[in-house]
C-alpha cells in the first residue's frame, strides 16, 4: 500500500527510492530545487519525464557551471523540447545556480540553509490520508521567504514544501505506505 500519487512506472520507482529520504548532498539539493520550481503549474510526472534531459543540459545540475550560462544557451534551452519551455523558469535555473554559490560562500552551501528550518532534522509526520498533506507549513512558509530574501525566485511556500517532501526533510509516505518506516529510519 505505497502512497496513491505513484501510479506510473517512473512515479512508482522514485516514490520508492527517492521520495522522502534525507538528502543532504549539495548538487542534489539543488536539482530538486530546480526541478521543484519547474514543476509549478505541471505534474510531478511530467518533470520526472523530463528529469534526465534536465540533467543533461544543465550540466548534472553543476551550479557553478550553470551560473555561467548566458542568453544564447537561454536561447537554445527554449527550443529543447526535451525540458519545460517557460523562459522565466529557465532564467530562474540560472539565477536560482548564482544565488546557491553566494549561499555556499556566506552560510556554507544548501544543505547548511534547507536544513535549518527543520532543525537539521527530518520531521516525521503521522499522516493516514492524502488529504491529511497540507501545500505548505510554517517551515515552508520561512523557507520561502529566506530563500527569495537571498534572491531565487520559483520558491513559493508550495514549492518548498515540495522540496521538503522530496529531499526528506519531512517525511509524509503515509502510514500504511512502507517506505514510511523506512524514511522514518534514516537522517
Amino acid at each position: 500500500m505505497r502512497c496513491p500519487w505513484a501510479r506510473s512506472e517512473l512515479e512508482i520507482e522514485y516514490h520508492d527510492r527517492e521520495w522522502g529520504v534525507p538528502v543532504h548532498d549539495e548538487r542534489v539539493l539543488f536539482e530538486f530545487l530546480i526541478l521543484e520550481g519547474a514543476q509549478a503549474g505541471l505534474s510531478w510526472s511530467t518533470i520526472l519525464n523530463k528529469r534526465e534531459r534536465y540533467r543533461e543540459v544543465f550540466a548534472g545540475f553543476d551550479a557553478a557551471e550553470v551560473a555561467r550560462f548566458d542568453k544564447r544557451r537561454v536561447e537554445r534551452l527554449m527550443k529543447d523540447p526535451g525540458i519545460v519551455r517557460n523562459r522565466l523558469k529557465i532564467e530562474s535555473t540560472i539565477s536560482n545556480a548564482r544565488a546557491t554559490l553566494v549561499v555556499r560562500e556566506k552560510i556554507g552551501g544548501l544543505d547548511t540553509l534547507l536544513w535549518s528550518f527543520v532543525d537539521h532534522r527530518p520531521i516525521v509526520n503521522r499522516r493516514r490520508a492524502m488529504s491529511d498533506v497540507p501545500a505548505s507549513t510554517p517551515q515552508s512558509d520561512a523557507m520561502s521567504k529566506a530563500l527569495k530574501k537571498l534572491g531565487f525566485r520559483f520558491v513559493g511556500s508550495t514549492i518548498c514544501y515540495a522540496l521538503m517532501q522530496a529531499t526528506g526533510m519531512v517525511n509524509d509516505h503515509l502510514l500504511l505506505c512502507p517506505r514510511h518506516a523506512v524514511c522514518a529510519s534514516k537522517k
